[in-house]
Parts: structure tokens; sequence; C-alpha cells
């Protein structure tokens, strides 16, 4: 069954649509979700042609089990790096100040509600 992926234009978000990760566009509705449920964001940013974003694919988003704890304790928002350039910068310039090396993807990041950014 497809998840809320199926219907976007992304070439990556739709790549993910069958998985059995619960996952949604980044958007208003998702983050306000979060921030109702109290649940940290699961932020993964990829695109399509991405090596490693398929190899995430097949050993995360497509495996039953992690998929059960992705979507019990996560809110899932998956972002197209081609799509949402500005979401992408945003989280790489954090991860490379966090981590003192540059990023690459997949990008994952994980969010609290104190620390989400509205959609841009």
């Amino acid at each position: 069954m497809p998840n809320r992926l199926a219907h976007e234009t992304s070439p990556h978000l739709r790549q993910h649509a069958d998985n059995p990760v619960d996952c949604h566009p980044w958007g208003d509705e998702a983050l306000a979700l979060a921030r109702a449920t109290d649940q940290p964001v699961l932020l993964p940013v990829g695109y399509s042609a991405c090596h490693w974003c398929h190899v995430m694919a097949r050993e995360c988003f497509e495996d039953r089990e992690t998929a059960a704890l992705m979507n019990r304790y996560y809110v899932n928002i998956k972002v197209d790096r081609e799509e949402r350039p500005d979401i992408d910068q945003i989280y790489q310039t954090a991860h490379q100040l966090i981590a003192r090396r540059p990023g690459g993807w997949p990008l994952t990041v994980l969010l609290k509600e104190d620390r989400l950014l509205s959609a841009l």
C-alpha cells in the first residue's frame, strides 16, 4: 500500500512511495504532527540518482522491522535535495558545523519539536 509520497512530483520521493515507512513530504502538516505528538522528526535528505540513498532505502526503509520502529518513534519527513535545495542547505550547514566536516547524501537528521523550522 503506497504511503503519502505516492502523489508527490519528486522522483526521489515517489521512489519511496511503497516503503513501509510512514513518510511525509516536507511541509506544515508533517511539522504540525511532530509538534502535536511531541515526537522527534527523522529527516532523510537525498536525491533519486544517489547510490547511497538507494542502499539506505534497501537496508532501512524497505525493512519492515526498521520501518515499524521508525513509524512508532518518529514523524518521518523525506526531502528531495533537488526539489528543496533550501532545506538541504540548512541541514548540510548544520551537519558541517556540528561534525566539523562536510556532509553528503543521504543526510539523515533527527529534530526535536523545539528545534523545528516551519515549512519554507
